[in-house]
């Protein structure tokens, strides 16, 4: 069920008619069973992996619980020695726990990857990736760790803790929410606000309208990499263009119709963007895009191997050995590479996403070695940290670092994102931007008007956004009028270029495949 479908938006209306209707102590009933049939409609053997996780993390938590219990019960004479018994426990539940999850999501997306990798003599699986797999995961591996740590209680209940790893707005992709977070508002009985209401349309409208920009922008990227030979490297990096503009529209927009969804229920999901085109750096850049998972990978990934044993040891033979800032940044880094790796490998099985997990880290890796001769740099042009030009050359540099990572993952194999490359600049054949091809890619005059003037009004709000201008706030001050005609007018829109577009085919979410 997709969330451009009319059977979603009906979905949506009749589970919010019967969970306002429903007492409050029931309503968490009522979006458990909304979850099960949204997620059942995807088909029962997804539904399976959902149940999987569900129970192995459940299991563990009450586990991890229990042991929790029985170390703060020890004795004085026994709190040393009992202490540690308890910990080698611990870590083997939630090793099991890692092994039976990340085991099958191996199985489902990267086992045959894996074996024509390394040439091994293994059958091939014909296997489905589920839905969301790795997005409702990651959010339940993320409640065993805390448990583990004695963040919180685990849930005793397993439907109530199934609604967490199963809540539909987030469940196919993202946001990746904590469960201290998210799991007391799903509990919590829910009085209609018409505020939840008109805010959550407004949301999942601006939503919807990010994803028609994307659709339309679609349409060329599939052109283009569709038929590179006809193309030169002009068109191959506009095609790239319209790829950033369409993963971000594509991406954002769905999220936003998830938070807005969830929003409409009286329940606040996680934000997962905040204006990526701003960033002034790289690592800035990850801070703003896809948030929760890069917080996941920050505070389950990085800091532990930050903090280990294994990397300490390390850190003070590269530091005895190499001295001064390389010493230090060598253990860093070997977290830092590990944690892009795992965020390239997740984007799916191929060696291009793993180039581009190792093109991040790079990056970041040699901004920190080189800070020193760039703030040189920047003295010796007399340009201030804080000044309006030192951000605008940030972004610029950044932009241009995640538009050249963007050839990584849009084509087809790694060896051809290379040639795409070297194309773009050795061979740009710049005749075709005036002989009439923009118009043989599949879009209208129309369509590229939609996609100009849309991409502009995003950049405009973000713009406003980023200087502190409150949206939400300023709307509020407005009349009722306003205040809905924010919501019809681009209800309005979707309608006329619905109308207007032809043969225009709302497409599946981009991140609904990882």
């Amino acid at each position: 069920m997709s969330f451009t479908s009319i059977a979603f938006l009906c979905f949506l209306m009749l589970g919010l008619l019967v969970y306002y209707l429903v007492p409050g102590k029931w309503q968490w009933m009522v979006l458990l069973a909304a979850s099960w049939v949204f997620y059942y409609s995807a088909g029962w053997h997804g539904f399976l992996y959902l149940a999987f996780t569900t129970i192995s993390t459940y299991s563990a938590g009450l586990l991890l619980g229990k042991l929790n219990k029985a170390r703060s019960q020890l004795p004085p004479e026994q709190k040393k020695a009992g202490a540690e018994g308890i910990k080698r426990k611990k870590k083997w539940v939630v090793a099991c726990t890692l092994c039976l999850n990340f085991g099958l999501l191996f199985v489902v997306k990267y086992y045959n990857f894996t074996a024509e990798a390394l040439h091994l003599p293994l059958p091939s699986l014909n296997l489905l990736v589920p839905l969301g797999l790795s997005f409702y995961m990651f959010q339940s591996i993320g409640y065993v760790i805390d448990c583990y740590r004695g963040k919180y209680e685990p849930q005793r209940n397993l439907a109530k803790f199934s609604l967490f790893t199963s809540f539909f707005p987030q469940l196919i992709q993202g946001p990746i929410s904590r469960y201290h977070e998210l799991g007391p508002q799903l509990l919590r009985p829910h009085k209609f606000q018409a505020d939840n209401l008109k805010y959550g349309i407004q949301l999942a409208m601006w939503g919807y309208l990010k994803k028609m920009i994307a659709d339309r922008a679609a349409v060329p990227v599939n052109t283009i990499f569709g038929d590179l030979e006809a193309y030169g490297g002009a068109f191959v990096a506009i095609a790239v263009a319209f790829y950033c503009i369409q993963l971000y529209c594509d991406f954002s927009g769905g999220i936003d119709i998830a938070i807005g969804a969830a929003q409409m229920f009286g329940i606040e999901v996680t934000p997962n963007f905040r204006r990526p085109v701003f960033a002034t750096t790289l690592t800035d850049f990850w801070r703003r895009w896809h948030i929760t998972l890069g917080t996941w990978m920050k505070d389950y990934v990085f800091y532990p191997m930050s903090l280990s044993k294994p990397l300490g040891k390390v850190g003070k033979f590269t530091r005895r050995k190499l001295g001064g800032k390389l010493g230090k940044v060598i253990p860093t880094s070997i977290a830092t590479f590990t944690v892009y790796f795992i965020i390239g490998i997740w984007h799916g099985a191929n060696f291009r996403y793993i180039f581009f997990g190792f093109w991040n880290g790079i990056i970041i890796t040699g901004s920190f070695l080189l800070s020193g001769p760039l703030i040189a740099l920047r003295n010796l042009l007399h340009i201030q940290e804080n000044s309006l030009v030192h951000r605008w050359i940030g972004r610029a540099r950044t932009m241009l670092i995640v538009f050249m990572g963007r050839y990584i993952t849009r084509a087809p194999r790694l060896l051809v994102a290379f040639s795409l490359l070297w194309k773009t600049v050795s061979t740009p054949c710049l005749y075709q931007l005036r002989d009439g091809t923009f118009m043989t890619l599949g879009l209208k005059a129309l369509d590229y008007w939609v996609i100009g003037i849309g991409c502009i009004v995003i950049l405009t709000l973000e713009w406003f956004q980023e200087q502190g201008t409150p949206i939400r706030k300023t709307l509020e001050k407005k009349s009722v009028f306003v205040q809905w005609l924010c919501i019809f007018l681009p209800l309005l829109i979707l309608l006329v270029m619905h109308i207007l577009g032809g043969e225009y085919i709302s497409s599946e979410f981009i991140y609904k495949q990882f």
